[in-house]
C-alpha cells in the first residue's frame, strides 16, 4: 500500500472555521460528543459491519462513517441522527453512481460533502430529498430515515418530504414572480397560513432570516430576478426555509457568486445551524473548512472518509483524502 505523505506545515491545508475553534474553546469539550449506549450493542449496524473498503491507513476497512463510530466515540453525538443513510446504491441504467454509502446528518452540525466532479456528492444529496425520483432511469435502493421513517417508503409523501427536507440549487433560480410572492409561495401551496397579516410575517421572518429584509423591504413588490446573484440565492434560501424545514440541503450554493456575495452565504449558514440540519456539496475545500463541522469525501461514488472537519483537514485517515485536500487531484 502507498505510504502516507505525512502533512507538514507548508502542507497547503484549510484551517478549520475560527468560529468553530473559537467556540469551542468557549464551551470545552461538547456534550454532542458523548458516545450513545446504542452504538455500544450488537445490532447489526451496516456501519460497522459493511463490506470492505481499500486503502484505509492499517488495512482493510468496513464501510463506515469514515472511521469505525464504535472505536471512536468522538464521531458519536448525544442524540439520534436527524437523517440516517444505510447502504445506499445509486443506479442510471446500467451505471452505479454510489456505492454502498452510510452517513448520518446531525441537526445540530453542518456537513459538508467534498470530492472531485462526478464523484456522486450531489446524487448521494439529491436522494436525502427524493428528487432522484425526477430522473426516470434513476433507482436507489438502501435505507434513509428521517426521524426514523423511511422516506422511501410507499406511504411517504413526496411533497411533505421535500417541505421538511428543503433545498437550494447551484444556481439562484429564483420564481418570475415579486419578492414578496418567491418566499410566500410555499407556505401559499401547502396551507401554512390563514390570513394575509399571518403571511406577510412569514415573509418578513424567511427574509429576516435569510439576511435579506434590510435590503429589500422597500422594494418587496419588485421581482425577484431583478436582484442581484448573491441575493437571488438568499432569495431562494429564504423561500427554502419559509416552510419550515428541518433540514436544508446546499447543492453548491456558492459556486456562482462572487467573493463578497459567497462571504454571506457563508454567515447565513452560521446564523442558520442550530434552527435547521444543513448538508452543504461544495468544490471549495476552504469553505468546507469554515462553515462545516463534519465533512464526508466521496471519491468514484463511495465515501471514502467521514470525521471531524478540522480533523480531516489536518490529519485524514485516508491517503486519498489527505491527496485531494493537498491538491495532488480533483
Amino acid at each position: 500500500m502507498k505510504e502516507k505523505t505525512p502533512l507538514t506545515p507548508t502542507t497547503p491545508v484549510p484551517a478549520p472555521s475560527a468560529a468553530t475553534v473559537a467556540d469551542a474553546k468557549e464551551k470545552g469539550p461538547s456534550t454532542t460528543d458523548a458516545p450513545l449506549a446504542e452504538d455500544q450493542s450488537e445490532d447489526g449496524d451496516p456501519v460497522r459491519e459493511g463490506p470492505p473498503l481499500k486503502g484505509r491507513r492499517g488495512g482493510a476497512a468496513r464501510v463506515s462513517l469514515g472511521r469505525d463510530v464504535d472505536e471512536d466515540a468522538s464521531l458519536r453525538t448525544s442524540r439520534v441522527p436527524k437523517m440516517r443513510a444505510r447502504n445506499v446504491n445509486v443506479f442510471y441504467g446500467d451505471k452505479q453512481a454510489l456505492k454502498d454509502v452510510s452517513i448520518d446528518v446531525h441537526e445540530d452540525l453542518v456537513t459538508a460533502f467534498i470530492g472531485p466532479s462526478g464523484c456522486g456528492k450531489s446524487t448521494f444529496l439529491r436522494c436525502l430529498n427524493r428528487m432522484n425520483d425526477t430522473i426516470p432511469s434513476a433507482r436507489v435502493n438502501g435505507h434513509i430515515e428521517l426521524d426514523g421513517e423511511d422516506i422511501n417508503a410507499a406511504a411517504m409523501d413526496v411533497v411533505q418530504l421535500r417541505a421538511r427536507v428543503g433545498m437550494v440549487f447551484q444556481k439562484p433560480n429564483p420564481f418570475p414572480k415579486s419578492i414578496y410572492e418567491n418566499v410566500a409561495y410555499g407556505p401559499r401551496i401547502h396551507g401554512l397560513t390563514s390570513s394575509r397579516g399571518e403571511m406577510d410575517q412569514t415573509v418578513e421572518k424567511s427574509l429576516r432570516r435569510a439576511g435579506l429584509w434590510d435590503e429589500v423591504k422597500d422594494r418587496i413588490h419588485e421581482s425577484g430576478t431583478a436582484l442581484s446573484g448573491g441575493q437571488q440565492q438568499r432569495l431562494c434560501i429564504a423561500r427554502a426555509i419559509a416552510v419550515d424545514p428541518e433540514v436544508v440541503l446546499m447543492d453548491e450554493p456558492c459556486s456562482a457568486l462572487d467573493p463578497i456575495a459567497t462571504a454571506r452565504i457563508e454567515e447565513l449558514i452560521h446564523e442558520l445551524r442550530g434552527r435547521y440540519a444543513i448538508v452543504i456539496v461544495t468544490h471549495n475545500m476552504q469553505q468546507a473548512a469554515r462553515v462545516s463541522q463534519r465533512t464526508a469525501f466521496f471519491h468514484l461514488g463511495e465515501l471514502v472518509e467521514y470525521g471531524k472537519t478540522s480533523e480531516m483537514f489536518t490529519n485524514p485517515r485516508e491517503q486519498r483524502t489527505q491527496d485531494y485536500i493537498t491538491g495532488r487531484y480533483g
